[in-house]
């Protein structure tokens, strides 16, 4: 069973990064071929794909973030990260991370989310 958990501070400033830390446990990083990514949904709207790291450590990131976007990982720990630069108050969200199998082109495994508010 693969379990993944979202950590991070719950309040970030304006103008400062957003840094998450996403734990997996019962799965390596590493496996193909699986895509690691992470998801946000704003109050009161829909989910929005950030981006993802994938087995071999590629990225590729939302086109509406990714100047903003950073993703890394520490396979020693099976663990990787969503960094977000220059936040506002519009990146306040529920954020969390995910597995994406490429084979069967499906999200089979989600944590529970973490709350991420931006404000002074």
């Amino acid at each position: 069973q693969v379990q993944l958990q979202e950590s991070g501070p719950g309040l970030v400033k304006p103008s400062q990064t957003l840094s998450l830390t996403c734990t997996v446990s019962g799965g390596s990083i590493t496996t193909n071929y699986y895509y690691w990514s992470w998801i946000r949904q704003p109050p009161g709207k829909g989910l929005e794909w950030i981006g993802y790291i994938n087995y071999s450590g590629t990225t590729y990131y939302s086109p509406s973030l990714k100047s903003r976007t950073s993703m890394s990982r520490d396979t020693s720990k099976n663990q990787f990260a969503l960094h977000l630069s220059s936040v506002t108050p519009e990146d306040t969200a529920v954020y969390y991370c995910d597995r994406y199998k490429g084979p069967i082109a499906s999200y089979d495994y989600w944590g529970q989310g973490t709350q991420v508010t931006v404000s002074s």
